[in-house]
């Protein structure tokens, strides 16, 4: 798997801590357009290397952090760079959306 797993007690070390720009998808295992935007995700992780790392947080098996960054519904997206948030996507979008938004986000 090209993309990596978070937990609450890791966010930091996975996320904020990052030389490199980090998407964090947040989203469950019963959310349905999370499971629909995996594979672009992981597709996108894998063909971008190391320009962004993408990183998977499970809302349900970690409530702090999501309640921290005002995830409110899901899939919420978030781009960090240098430990701060610089773009946010909640809902499903197709994988050429995706990449658009990333690419814009991290030019």
């Amino acid at each position: 798997m090209a993309t990596t797993n978070t937990t609450d007690s890791e966010f930091s070390t996975h996320v904020l801590q990052s030389d490199t720009p980090v998407l964090v998808d947040f989203w469950a295992e019963w959310c349905g357009p999370c499971k629909a935007i995996g594979p672009a995700l992981e597709e996108i992780s894998e063909a971008k290397g190391d320009a962004i790392s993408i990183v998977k947080l499970n809302i349900d098996e970690n409530p702090m952090t999501p309640q921290q960054y005002n995830v409110r519904g899901i899939p919420t997206l978030l781009i960090f760079k240098g430990g701060e948030v610089i773009a946010e996507k909640v809902g499903a979008l197709p994988k050429s959306q995706l990449e658009s938004w990333i690419n814009q986000s991290i030019a």
